[in-house]
């Protein structure tokens, strides 16, 4: 049998980004940086069978739902990229079993919502070209193997390394130079924690994909945004480098509001963030300033939901303003055993509503920490059955 399993991890960029120069090879107009989460708690699954008695034609499901494999589709353009390559190993030995003739079946699974703005198709497409590069035994680095997946994701050429990692944009029309590539691991920086807050796991109003198109067409303040970023990235990378973590909080909170700012200014406006979110963000300043120090840095993609990134140090205190603001749905396990602490005495409680929110506002809250890139797991972790057909998860 001819399998391979791997999972691969969520990412959540601390520069943003937003805008296509190339919207079919997905070439970005700006390079973007992000911190991998922890595949302990935010996965993405995928096991790929070749197996040359399959019926003609690949298959793949998602979660359990089988998803049509296009002709120049997202899945369809990893593929054919991957097997391409799976000919060229095969070419250059011809003992080897002709794998990238054969059928695929491709079973992907995600431990959190899909399409909730918590980066699914990231960690969703780099999962399936991990595992693909294995099952082939493909020669190529990380690097190489991000130019596949970016070409399925952008983001998920990020997905591909743990730690901090930047997607450089590039300057060939070919993409050859539009990569990923790791600029600390996570054992630099192991102290780096994130709180994500699952403010709405429903499916978002208008995609990435549309709305940034929108904002390359429509926005007169994404040409200054494309000039500042390029500095943010060089700061942020030396932030990274010297464990600065008021320089990396204020870089990442400023390029968040920096991006939603011209999510706003394009026509019609995309409006990703909510009450909740804007809320969120009056606390972690106010936490900041009350501290007398900035110990935590809130960051937002192309959703409601925030990310809250901070040292593990000072974890508790951030625990502790949003528990008392933002009681949540569900109870949330916290598997660092965190304590929530007290806010400072200065805090002033007239940044949120009187009252505070209703308990639901924030559905759940999820505390990881910078994490590792994709891992290769065992046969008796493949998701499909001997037909290959999915298995079912409880």
């Amino acid at each position: 049998m001819y399998e391979a399993t791997a999972t691969a991890p969520v990412n959540i960029a601390c520069i943003k980004y937003w805008g296509k120069r190339d919207t079919k090879l997905i070439l970005p107009t700006n390079s973007s940086l992000s911190v991998t989460l922890d595949q302990d708690h935010l996965r993405s699954t995928t096991t790929s069978r070749a197996d040359e008695s399959f019926a003609a034609g690949d298959r793949l499901w998602l979660n359990g739902k089988e998803e049509t494999i296009k002709e120049g589709g997202r899945l369809g353009v990893c593929i054919k990229g991957l097997r391409a390559w799976r000919k060229q190993v095969e070419e250059n030995d011809s003992s080897l079993p002709k794998l990238s003739e054969w059928p695929l079946r491709i079973a992907s699974y995600n431990n959190f919502p899909t399409a909730a703005g918590l980066a699914s198709s990231a960690s969703g497409l780099a999962a399936l070209v991990a595992s693909l590069a294995r099952l082939y035994q493909l020669p190529q680095t990380p690097s190489q193997l991000s130019i596949i997946a970016r070409q399925g994701s952008g983001s998920a050429c990020r997905s591909l390394f743990g730690g901090f990692v930047a997607w450089r944009e590039g300057s060939d029309a070919a993409g050859s130079d539009s990569l990923a590539e790791e600029v600390a691991p996570r054992e630099h920086w192991p102290e780096m924690h994130a709180l994500i807050c699952v403010v709405s796991d429903a499916k978002k109003g208008t995609s990435s994909t549309s709305g940034m198109q929108r904002t390359v067409e429509t926005s007169t303040l994404l040409q200054e945004r494309l000039r500042i970023v390029p500095g943010r990235m060089d700061a942020i990378s030396k932030a990274i480098q010297d464990k600065d973590f008021e320089s990396f909080a204020k870089i990442t909170m400023v390029d968040s509001n920096s991006f939603h700012s011209v999510c706003l200014d394009t026509s019609p406006p995309i409006f990703y963030l909510n009450d909740v979110s804007k809320s969120i963000i009056a606390v972690i300043e106010e936490l900041n300033r009350s501290s007398g120090k900035i110990i935590a840095a809130y960051t937002f993609d192309a959703g409601p939901n925030a990310v809250i990134y901070a040292l593990e140090e000072n974890m508790p205190k951030v625990l502790g303003a949003i528990n008392k603001f933002f009681p949540t749905a569900e109870e949330s396990e916290d598997p660092f055993r965190t304590t929530a602490e007290d806010l400072p005495a200065s805090f002033d409680y007239k940044v949120v509503r009187e009252g505070g929110w209703e308990k639901g506002a924030v559905k759940s809250l999820i505390h990881t920490r910078v994490g590792d890139g994709p891992r290769t797991l065992g046969k008796e972790d493949s998701l499909l059955k001997e037909s290959g057909e999915p298995k079912v998860l409880a």
